[in-house]
């Protein structure tokens, strides 16, 4: 279920039992459960949610900052960067009469290849190259698992997105963040396959994660691995 509140929007999944009072929890991938009595109303339960929502959004706050911060990068020979999952160093040229700068994945290493000596360069050589890979690995990913679906999505996107690290609209446009490149490719089709179960339920509710437990019973290991890991997934 979703439900909107002083501006900000959550969505959580209800347990009801044998129980006589409700509790809120949320786990280590930020999913937020109710468990509730049996026959409580629905009102009963937005209720409560609504009475601990400075606590919730603290503790989303909290996760989010301990998964997602980011880990200081340089720009030298020596450093390490991830792509698939494991960490590659890199390698730096200088070449002016390049047409273009860019990262040639070579075996252990990822070299890069720039016209101007300088950080910024390197980044945004790094990101383009993430975002190229990341392009061709989602589509690979999708059409591996199409199968699962009766719809195909009607588009999709690779953003810059620094919430998620992937979204599906009403209209079944998927949007995938760049820095799965960075992720291995078990990751990679988890997040593809939890954005396509969104263009069958929108919400993540029983429904939704039985069907991306059907098609990835270990989603479970995909998204401890994620959780352990995303503060390194950065340039």
């Amino acid at each position: 279920m979703i439900h909107n509140y002083l501006g900000q929007t959550i969505s959580f999944d209800i347990k009801y039992k044998n129980r006589k009072s409700m509790s809120i929890s949320i786990d280590l991938y930020g999913n937020v459960e109710v468990q509730a009595p049996k026959g409580i109303s629905d009102e009963r339960v937005i209720l409560a949610l609504e009475e601990k929502w400075e606590w919730i959004q603290q503790k989303l706050k909290e996760m989010k900052d301990r998964t997602h911060g980011s880990e200081v990068k340089t720009y030298e020979h020596g450093e390490t960067f991830l792509y698939l999952g494991k960490e590659y160093l890199i390698e730096i040229s200088h070449d002016i009469n390049t047409e273009q700068d860019r990262v040639v994945f070579e075996k252990e290493k990822l070299h890069i290849i720039v016209k101007h000596l300088e950080d910024e360069k390197i980044k945004q050589a790094l990101k383009r190259f993430y975002y190229q890979q990341c392009k061709m690995l989602v589509e690979k990913s999708i059409k591996s698992y199409q199968s699962n679906f009766k719809s195909k999505p009607r588009s999709i996107r690779i953003t810059d997105n620094k919430t998620n690290w992937g979204t599906c609209d009403s209209r079944q446009q998927l949007t995938f963040n760049w820095r799965l490149a960075m992720a291995p490719q078990s990751v990679i089709d988890y997040v593809v396959v939890h954005e396509m179960c969104h263009m069958v339920h929108l919400n993540h509710d029983r429904s939704f994660w039985r069907l991306v437990g059907k098609i990835l019973p270990d989603y479970k290991q995909q998204e401890n691995w994620l959780a352990l890991s995303s503060w390194k997934m950065t340039v």
